[in-house]
């Protein structure tokens, strides 16, 4: 007897998310793939089955503006006029003549090599291929939608409002008239309304290109068409230093060593080492702004108001006054050279100026036992365990190894949560990895009850690990929110810190088995809600009460020992 066994939307997203990391994993392995060739079509057809919240109207025949907007602060500048788009390892690029091109959410290296050809470098690990290869299928995506709109069936001539588009942008400069013109044109070219384009058109403008949303819509058509009619196709390829180097921790031993080097340079290899993972400016804030500060603010009871100050882009004198104060007060900073782009703070305690700190340390501590407080800056998915792995191995010098004094490790991220707004508090109890059945339970030093009564909501449970942000649905979330997995938000790294620090301290014996652990995020979105996605915007001042209440209460537990 035949049972017609029918699957949930989740099941679904599931299948898909399995089938983008299995096909990218193949395609990365075999060096190359052509994005509307049938390898690339297996790609869509998976996004387009799981349609990811942050990609919006992706599926629909309506072009997706919001996604594209998100999609191209975290790609280069100029990768929708680039017919071949190379991924490659640290190849010398930076000492050439090409300059690097950085996209504005993303800190990665690209370089224009030609008019067609983008490299761009990986040296964050497959996390950040996953990402890239993500955010490109919905550009292709998207440049389809538009080339099946402009271009006649069974022809291969194009609408009068692709060609009155192609002839506006010939001209450097348009007038207001000519503007709107043009983006009436856009409008019925992408599905949208005249005034969605305009919103968009503003979004896009900058004083340098203040047609940029034009010319990337025309670029994006352009290539598109051109494969169509012409059949020049665009090629995704991954070089081969990158295929060979990839898994084998290069950047992350480089940036450990670094490190390690520093912490016995200045006589600090053996001290009690607290390790926090964080921006690079919230700890430091929390250690000395308020001192350092003292003239500007006299009457501040509240340091949030100061934390806001220095927060804002105009207010550079006052970052700079706090970072000289903590420098003189035993501050090392080393910005990033490996090449994993991860700058790190190495706070001396033994060196804090009398009262120059907002903390202070138990009495008759010698300097020897005083803490070291180890800040590095956010990490991306799978590279988490690489450095961290890197970082806790001990010190090999000569024939010696030299094991490091971990007294605790502590992250504080950003991640989605599934039930709240911006600026929420989530405290995990345990990793779980989307898409395996590796799972990571610990004990938090932290709790939400040392969060209550600041006016902000906490929430308490596990987080779940997940291959992107762009790789997920309400549908997908709401189970994993409502089965018994509990999950309270999804983010990109704790399993992989979790993962080292476990290998570390219960397998490896490199650090001690009982080392402490915190984790603690602040929302900077809700993916279950209608408009709340990573799409929408950033966080704006509404991260700065969430940031330095979490930073301040490691700092608590790390002063008092």
């Amino acid at each position: 007897m035949n049972k017609i066994i029918n699957t949930t939307r989740a099941q679904e997203s599931t299948n898909a998310i399995e089938r983008l990391y299995i096909t990218m994993r193949h395609l990365f392995n075999r060096g190359f793939y052509k994005p509307m060739g049938v390898s690339g079509e297996t790609l869509r057809n998976a996004l387009l089955q799981l349609r990811p919240e942050i990609y919006g109207s992706v599926g629909e025949e309506k072009s997706e503006l919001n996604g594209l907007t998100y999609v191209l602060e975290r790609l280069p500048e100029g990768i929708e006029q680039c017919r071949y788009i190379n991924l490659t390892s640290d190849e010398g690029y930076g000492e050439s003549h090409f300059k690097a091109i950085i996209p504005a959410k993303r800190r990665r290296d690209c370089y224009r090599i030609d008019e067609d050809q983008m490299n761009i470098v990986i040296t964050r690990g497959r996390s950040d291929i996953y990402d890239i290869l993500t955010h490109l299928t919905f550009l292709f995506i998207e440049s389809e939608k538009i080339c099946k709109r402009v271009l006649i069936e069974d022809t291969k001539k194009t609408i009068r409002d692709w060609t009155k588009l192609e002839t506006a942008l010939e001209s450097d400069e348009l007038s207001q008239a000519e503007l709107e013109v043009a983006l009436s044109y856009t409008a019925n070219i992408l599905g949208r309304s005249f005034v969605e384009v305009k919103a968009m058109h503003q979004v896009f403008a900058t004083k340098e290109n203040p047609e940029k949303f034009l010319r990337t819509i025309y670029w994006m058509g352009k290539l598109a068409i051109e494969e169509e009619t012409l059949g020049d196709k665009r090629i995704i390829t991954f070089s081969p230093v990158l295929r060979e180097r990839l898994g084998h921790h290069i950047h992350g031993d480089l940036w450990a060593l670094t490190i390690k080097e520093t912490l016995e340079k200045n006589g600090i290899l053996h001290r009690p080492i607290h390790i926090i993972s964080a921006n690079m400016h919230s700890v430091m804030n929390s250690l000395f702004a308020k001192k350092a500060l003292a003239k500007e603010y006299p009457n501040s009871k509240d340091s949030l108001e100061i934390y806001e100050d220095l927060s804002k882009p105009k207010n550079d004198k006052l970052r700079a006054k706090v970072t000289a104060y903590a420098k003189k007060n035993g501050m090392i900073s080393l910005n990033d050279t490996s090449g994993t782009n991860i700058d790190v703070q190495i706070f001396d305690s033994a060196k804090f100026g009398d009262k120059a700190c907002c903390f202070d340390l138990p009495e008759g501590l010698k300097d020897d036992e005083k803490p070291v407080i180890f800040v590095m800056d956010y990490a991306f998915g799978e590279q988490a365990y690489e450095t961290i792995d890197e970082l806790l191995k001990p010190y090999q010098k000569g024939a010696t190894k030299e094991f490091l004094n971990i007294e605790s490790v502590s992250i504080m991220g950003k991640a989605g949560i599934l039930e709240g707004g911006k600026g929420d508090i989530m405290i995990a109890t345990a990793h779980i990895f989307e898409g395996t059945a590796d799972n990571y339970p610990f004990k938090n030093e932290l709790s939400a009850a040392d969060f209550e009564g600041h006016g902000l909501k906490v929430l308490e449970g596990t987080m779940v690990t997940v291959l992107g942000t762009s790789l997920q649905n309400k549908d997908i979330l709401q189970f994993f929110k409502d089965s018994t997995w509990g999950v309270i938000g999804l983010e990109m790294e704790g399993v992989h810190y979790q993962k080292a620090i476990q290998a570390a301290s219960k397998i490896r014996k490199s650090i001690k088995e009982d080392v402490k652990v915190r984790y603690a995020y602040y929302a900077s979105d809700n993916p279950l809600e209608t408009g709340s996605t990573l799409a929408s915007g950033g966080l704006g001042t509404t991260g700065v009460k969430p940031t330095y209440l979490i930073t301040n209460k490691i700092l608590e537990q790390l002063f008092n020992l």
